[in-house]
């Protein structure tokens, strides 16, 4: 099911909100930024993995 962004997404679905809440804060505060961008649970989860990839290449690059 779609909803309109990321708040409304988390408001209706406790096991969507679960998943985000077991996220660290830092991404949670990321995917906050997304929220016109996020519509389903998919969408948060391959956010989610992105922003979790993305920070593992910085790491990585020693950025």
């Amino acid at each position: 099911m779609a909803y309109p962004d990321l708040h409304s997404l988390l408001q209706s679905s406790g096991s969507t909100r679960r998943y985000f809440l077991s996220l660290p804060v830092s991404t949670q505060m990321e995917l906050h930024e997304l929220n016109d961008s996020i519509h389903t649970a998919a969408q948060l989860h391959q956010w989610a993995d992105r922003l979790e990839k993305y920070h593992h290449q910085l790491t990585l690059g020693g950025y």
